[in-house]
């Protein structure tokens, strides 16, 4: 009788793994089909904060960040704002030294500078605009790019870097890749940071809300998902060189199942020399190929 019981349950248990391996599988040759069309490097990680089934499809390769970075910045700035070391409503100076030419919708509001801007502010235009002045102010404020970069590496982020601010980047071509990241240490990041008790529970409930607001990318990880899904997102994308070439067209984040399981999701396009549109369907479409596997 002892010898049937368990016949069954390593039956079950071979049957239970076949399934979710042929599921993986299947997501993978999605991934695959979809990644096609972007004619560059895609990197894709997936996983389910409740359930740990993960997937990666080039989620160990070093990959540009662009605006990404602001997402990690911002958790370290939160970080410091826990330890004591500023306070959310805190004023911080805009000067003119703080402006330069570059996508900033605080720029746009302050042309002049000389205004006071609180650290909140500066967050929710950082995080959710993806401000650009807004980034590199915070930056200063921190101590530089190595304050984040030592951050983040000390929570379990290893394979991660910034070394460049918005300023750097905007330069020069090649230092972007200075700023990168794997597929996979972004959602290794977005569920060490999702967890309750990772920061304050001020700081926690403000990174979250930000990242709920964010306004770029739309038709990224969001655009083909159901209408009213809760997306917590960050996205990235680089400028269009002489040849073509888009460096970086990314968004992470997490998707919020219909059964309240949570999705942490990267989507990483490099080097892709087609137009923005396909870009961001690429990504639209592997989100919602991982949605309707993880919601089944």
């Amino acid at each position: 009788m002892l010898r049937w019981v368990v016949f069954y349950i390593l039956l079950f248990c071979f049957l239970f793994i076949g399934n979710a391996n042929a599921q993986q599988d299947g997501l993978k040759a999605k991934i695959d089909e979809i990644a096609k069309d972007a004619k560059g490097t895609v990197g894709v990680s997936v996983l389910n904060l409740e359930t740990g089934d993960t997937l990666n499809y080039n989620g160990y390769l070093h990959q540009p960040m662009q605006s990404v970075m602001k997402f990690p910045i911002a958790i370290t700035v939160l970080h410091e704002i826990d330890e004591g070391k500023f306070t959310l409503d805190q004023q911080l100076r805009l000067d003119k030294s703080d402006l330069f030419k570059t996508y900033s919708p605080l720029q746009d509001k302050y042309p002049a500078a000389n205004v006071n801007v609180s650290i909140r502010e500066l967050l929710s235009y950082m995080v959710s605009l993806s401000d650009n002045v807004a980034c590199d102010k915070l930056l200063k404020i921190l101590g530089g790019t190595d304050v984040v970069d030592t951050y983040i590496h000390h929570i379990g982020i290893k394979n991660f870097s910034i070394k460049a601010s918005e300023y750097q980047m905007a330069q020069a071509w090649d230092v972007q890749f200075s700023d990168w990241v794997m597929a996979s240490e972004l959602t290794h990041l977005l569920n060490v940071a999702f967890k309750p008790n990772f920061l304050s529970t001020a700081s926690h409930a403000y990174l979250w809300k930000i990242m709920q607001e964010t306004s770029t990318g739309p038709n990224q990880i969001k655009g083909l998902l159901p209408v009213g899904t809760i997306v917590y997102h960050k996205t990235g994308r680089s400028g269009t060189n002489e040849k073509g070439i888009s460096a970086a067209t990314n968004d992470t984040g997490i998707i919020t199942l219909p059964n309240g399981n949570h999705l942490a999701i990267a989507i990483l396009v490099t080097n892709s020399p087609v137009d923005l549109k396909t870009r961001e369907s690429v990504i639209a479409r592997i989100a919602k190929a991982a949605y309707d596997e993880a919601a089944k």
